[in-house]
């Protein structure tokens, strides 16, 4: 899944999600400087979102972007925290149980985490789309 087609997806997913007050791609939020991303408002407040994509293994941009399924994440139990927004960003992702990604990693997780906050999706076709909390 490419960018462009993520961030429709996600926009659709999120604007449903409970607590969600407004939903925007950064570009209707005013920003111009990242082609694609959401801003996404929540009781918690506005949090960007960048979205970043990498081809599948052999693919070309001329290509179509072909969906391939296969199993989804599996969904984990409870609600995260509106305040913790990677996590809550990852649990609607999880919870969407779309058959084209593969896994997901919350960055704030990782050994070397530092302040960095996103998440990284690995879709079955080998593509992958990088989310970083602006």
């Amino acid at each position: 899944m490419r960018p462009a087609r993520f961030q429709d997806f996600s926009l659709d997913l999120v604007k449903n999600s409970p607590g969600v007050t407004r939903v925007q791609s950064l570009g209707e939020a005013g920003d111009t400087t990242h082609p694609f991303g959401l801003a996404i408002t929540t009781t918690a407040g506005e949090v960007r979102w960048q979205i970043i994509g990498q081809l599948a293994t052999g693919e070309k941009h001329d290509d179509q972007d072909t969906p391939v399924n296969g199993d989804p994440v599996p969904a984990e139990g409870g609600e995260p925290d509106p305040s913790d927004h990677e996590g809550w960003l990852y649990a609607a992702l999880v919870r969407a149980e779309s058959p084209e990604i593969a896994s997901i990693a919350r960055w704030s997780t990782r050994e070397d985490a530092g302040k960095s906050r996103g998440l990284t999706l690995d879709f079955h076709n080998s593509a992958r789309v990088f989310i970083r909390q602006l």
